[in-house]
């Protein structure tokens, strides 16, 4: 929603301006067509080229992403944290043995189906598992645990990451396809000089307009746009981050309530509740 918002004003404040100011605003509509399917055309062809095939389909995927609000709110940490402290609590209380039904096979574990939204989410559930079940086999001490978790998280924020490097290299070779577009037209004019100047005159103007979308497209709408999608891949690598001290803080001792709580201090502020309302869910899920 906030994306078309900004869109909207950014729209309006260009053109507003542009018509306000005595511009020809047909001039642009006249061009435009023919522009947007050269600079589409070039800058498309040359991410394909670019990219590999899960690249591009990671890139669009998450451009749809953009349009979406962010899954990653208080709620579901809360619910992440809860359901972190019962299989702590459940662990402590009967053992790590206890938990190793709910590991092996989470689909069917009442600890997962409780929660319905990370217990149904596959990357969350995989991560705690792939841990707990480490965990439960005692091979490996925490520091081990720790050096594999912070692998694949890394692993995870590298692989959601192409996306955006891909959407940032077509956005900062927007206005190279642009001025392309722009020298095809003045191409096209200097072999129509017997024209009248009045005729040049708008086949230059339309030349141009190839070079005012080139860059409009980049900075208004693809730039944008990589940069939101990078905010969503670091959102996703936080929720792993919490996750990954829980584990390690119950690993090294610390009782459930305080393991959920280290877990707690890794969110960003604007998405971490506070004490009091973890303490209230965790209680109210009971």
């Amino acid at each position: 929603m906030f994306v078309l918002i900004g869109w909207g004003i950014a729209m309006v404040c260009i053109f507003g301006v542009y018509i306000v100011h005595g511009g020809n605003i047909s001039v642009i509509l006249h061009a435009l067509p023919f522009e947007m399917i050269t600079i589409f055309g070039a800058a498309g062809g040359a991410f394909l080229a670019n990219n590999q095939m899960k690249v591009v389909k990671s890139s669009l995927k998450g451009l749809g992403s953009c349009f979406k609000g962010s899954k990653y709110s208080k709620a579901r940490y809360m619910e992440l944290m809860a359901l972190m402290y019962d299989i702590l609590q459940k662990a402590r209380k009967e053992g790590l043995m206890a938990i190793e039904q709910d590991v092996e096979d989470p689909h069917n574990s009442a600890l997962f189906k409780k929660y319905s939204v990370v217990g149904h989410d596959h990357h969350v559930v995989e991560f705690i598992t792939d841990y707990l079940r480490m965990m439960v086999s005692g091979n490996l001490n925490a520091h081990e645990i720790e050096s594999l978790m912070d692998s694949e998280i890394e692993t995870h924020h590298n692989e959601e990451y192409a996306a955006v490097a891909a959407i940032n290299r077509l956005a900062g070779g927007l206005p190279a396809f642009g001025i392309v577009a722009a020298v095809l037209g003045v191409v096209n004019t200097m072999g129509s000089v017997g024209q009248p100047p009045s005729v040049l005159g708008g086949m230059i103007a339309s030349a141009l307009v190839g070079t005012f979308l080139g860059i409009l497209l980049a900075y208004g709408f693809v730039e944008p746009l990589g940069g939101l999608l990078e905010q969503k891949v670091d959102d996703g690598s936080k929720e792993l981050q919490c996750i990954k001290t829980t584990l390690l803080a119950s690993m090294q001792g610390y009782a459930p309530q305080v393991a959920v709580e280290f877990g707690r201090k890794v969110l960003f502020s604007t998405d971490r509740p506070t004490f009091i309302e973890l303490e209230q869910h965790v209680k109210g899920k009971k």
